[in-house]
């Protein structure tokens, strides 16, 4: 018996880096570094704070999407998803809050489990891992900003 594999649908291609928005967060557009290597996608906070509303985990925290600036820094608050551990590429362990929000990549929108860390030492405030690009997108490593050329677009 010969099994037909159904035809793959035609993805969008994305470069190593874009811009991303995430509305619900109030972030019209953050860059964000695409990472295969990583599970989860991660994206800075500051001053994270979990607290209950109506009787359900929420968690506060502050958001600054531009790299060495404080400008357009915002708090934001958001339902709990998850914690847990994640493994970072030194091998590193930490304990992360997780929220599920809707992100926008090249005009399509979805929810994806976003963890939230300290990034100030890395080179983009947002990561977008494996499983938020799988399926949806080809990434070819030697693009950037394939879906618009400006935060402000």
């Amino acid at each position: 018996m010969t099994v037909k594999k159904s035809p793959k649908r035609a993805r969008p291609i994305i470069g190593w880096r874009e811009w991303v928005g995430l509305p619900e967060l109030g972030l019209g557009r953050i860059k964000a570094k695409i990472d295969t290597g990583a599970r989860t996608s991660a994206l800075h906070a500051e001053n994270i704070e979990l607290f209950e509303r109506d009787g359900e985990p929420w968690v506060r925290f502050e958001v600054r999407p531009h790299q060495r600036s404080a400008r357009d820094g915002a708090v934001a608050e958001y339902p709990l998803h998850d914690r847990r551990v994640v493994r970072s590429s030194s091998g590193h362990e930490e304990f992360r809050v997780v929220i599920r929000p809707v992100v926008e990549v090249l005009g399509q929108r979805y929810a994806i489990d976003l963890t939230l860390t300290d990034r100030k030492a890395m080179g983009f405030r947002m990561l977008l891992g494996r499983h938020a690009v799988r399926g949806r997108f080809l990434v070819d490593p030697a693009a950037s900003f394939l879906g618009e050329s400006s935060p402000h677009s």
